[in-house]
């Protein structure tokens, strides 16, 4: 395994994932490092489908100060780490580990990226809506605590794999009760009618898969999230637009969660703005 070449004179950081040549974090944390004047030098490691613990290892044993991990690795991402934050706990998956000298810490700022881009970014509050999820992987799992604590009208979790839907609702049921948010499973076929705000984030759009729901799970002017970007998120979006709800990709909240990773490595929290605005242009990629 080759792994990112640096200067000894920068901390190392990358994103572990397969696949993950199309990650735009690199360009995400080079921007951060330089509005922030942090020595970071930030790649990408692709991991084999059966290599992510050893990857890791040889990355974190090499100098490698922390990770963001994404697809396919992010539950057992959690499961390695010594400590895992609150979020990372709940959700059994982390998409950052920072390499500490008394041990690994594993953390989840996917759902807070997630909920920073819907209401600050896209500008649409959260409490008292009807949520609908896409999905019970390791994204779902991520961003499922963090809309709770928005306090919604009601969250409904649909999947593929009926019995992951419901084993996501059930750990997350505790959380809901406190919030007073209704949460339950249901199937994609039909998930219900008329919600305010849908999140693809289900692996459909990575395999160029059909949009997993029906058309009428979106309320008039709903907003439609698919956390996948670029061209991958294409069809979703059109899908959504062509029914009257207003599409969003997956590029606010990378920014998001990514500025609270770069916190969480070097105790400075970025601006996200300009790098959003940065990441648009570019990827020739006009604002929803």
């Amino acid at each position: 395994m080759t792994l990112p070449m640096s200067s000894h004179s920068l901390d190392r950081y990358v994103v572990l994932g397969n696949p993950v040549a199309h990650s735009q974090s690199p360009f995400i944390h080079g921007q951060f490092a330089a509005q922030t004047g942090e020595l970071v030098d930030y790649g990408r490691l692709l991991c084999p489908p059966d290599g992510f613990e050893a990857a890791v290892r040889e990355f974190a044993s090499g100098g490698g100060r922390g990770c963001n991990v994404t697809v396919p690795f992010k539950f057992e991402a959690a499961r390695l780490a010594r400590q895992r934050t609150a979020r990372a706990a709940l959700a059994q998956a982390a998409n950052v580990l920072r390499f500490d000298n008394d041990g690994w810490t594993a953390d989840n700022t996917d759902g807070r990226g997630l909920v920073t881009d819907i209401e600050v970014n896209a500008g649409v509050a959260l409490a008292g809506r009807r949520v609908l999820l896409v999905g019970a992987g390791g994204a779902a799992a991520g961003v499922l605590g963090p809309l709770l604590e928005t306090r919604p009208a009601e969250v409904v979790v649909v999947n593929r794999t009926a019995a992951n839907a419901q084993a996501l609702v059930e750990r997350h049921l505790p959380l809901a009760a406190l919030q007073g948010s209704p949460l339950h499973a249901a199937g994609l076929a039909d998930p219900g009618r008329h919600f305010d705000v849908v999140i693809n984030a289900s692996a459909s759009s990575m395999q160029g898969a059909e949009v997993p729901v029906p058309a009428t799970a979106l309320a008039a002017g709903a907003l439609a999230i698919d956390l996948m970007y670029g061209p991958a998120a294409a069809a979703f979006l059109a899908w959504a637009e062509r029914h009257g709800a207003r599409g969003r990709d997956g590029l606010g909240m990378l920014v998001e969660q990514a500025a609270l990773a770069f916190e969480l490595w070097r105790g400075v929290r970025p601006l996200t703005a300009p790098v959003l605005q940065a990441l648009r242009e570019r990827l020739q990629h006009p604002a929803p």
